[in-house]
């Protein structure tokens, strides 16, 4: 069965998220959250054009080694990564890996779960699988998904 899957967000690698800030303002892009995670090492702001596109930009947090510094020195800033937005995570990974598409790094994390599809299984493009949880939601309001409401509800 196919699993109920939409882009839920472009994430973009920069050096600094003031630089990369203006264009998206010029655009009419809403910044909906700004955040720093101690523990990944980065900060990230994730923004909205229009009522359902939405991209991310990820910047390190100076003297922390995290994935982003090592992608950075090895790629420079651009894509990181596309996110799929997946109804039901499990049933999504059991699908790819039945079809043997490698998943890695499933996580639970505050508000959601996620995996990634690495770039070698994906024409060199990291997706991350992520479904959100009720606690995603309670933080970032009625704009931490796409129409208000998670894929499948």
């Amino acid at each position: 069965m196919t699993p109920l899957v939409r882009v839920d967000h472009i994430g973009i690698a920069v050096e600094s998220i003031a630089d990369g800030e203006p264009l998206l303002e010029l655009l009419g892009a809403e910044k909906l959250v700004h955040k720093r995670d101690d523990d990944q090492g980065f900060t990230w702001a994730y923004y909205e054009l229009g009522n359902a596109s939405r991209l991310e930009l990820l910047e390190p947090i100076d003297g922390a080694e995290s994935f982003l510094t090592g992608f950075l020195e090895a790629r420079g800033p651009g894509l990181h990564h596309v996110t799929l937005e997946v109804a039901d995570i499990e049933g999504t990974m059991a699908v790819l890996e039945e079809e043997g598409v490698r998943v890695i790094d499933y996580t639970e994390r505050d508000g959601y779960l996620e995996a990634f599809v690495p770039p070698s299984e994906a024409a060199g493009v990291l997706f991350q699988l992520m479904e959100y949880t009720g606690d995603f939601q309670v933080e970032f309001g009625d704009k931490a998904v796409i129409g208000g409401s998670r894929l499948g509800e």
